[in-house]
């Protein structure tokens, strides 16, 4: 039986979200309110300042999401838009081909 149990486990889902735009404060607080509410788990976070622009390579795991993939992309649009910020959401094998060396 417990065999079975592990067997149904699910295999992680992870994405990738990148953002970038003139830094302001707020950034990563709205973004992961936007990740906490949806259920969805940071898994890591890679940020930094370049003269005054903010990027941040954000990878999540979607396996437990409370939401489909769409409905992610709409809300990241929403603060993308509020925010004036380029964020984008990519599969993280989309992600590996499209920056494959």
């Amino acid at each position: 039986m417990a065999a079975a149990k592990n067997q149904k486990r699910q295999v992680s889902q992870i994405c990738i979200v990148t953002v970038t735009g003139k830094d302001k404060v707020g950034i990563i607080a709205r973004i992961a309110n936007t990740m906490a509410r949806a259920n969805i788990n940071i898994i890591d976070v890679s940020q930094r300042i370049m003269q005054e622009y903010f990027v941040m390579t954000m990878a999540i795991d979607i396996t437990d999401a409370a939401v489909e993939l769409e409905e992610l992309q709409t809300r990241l649009n929403k603060i993308a838009r509020q925010m004036d910020l380029t964020i984008t959401l990519q599969h993280e094998n989309i992600f590996k081909m499209m920056h494959r060396v």
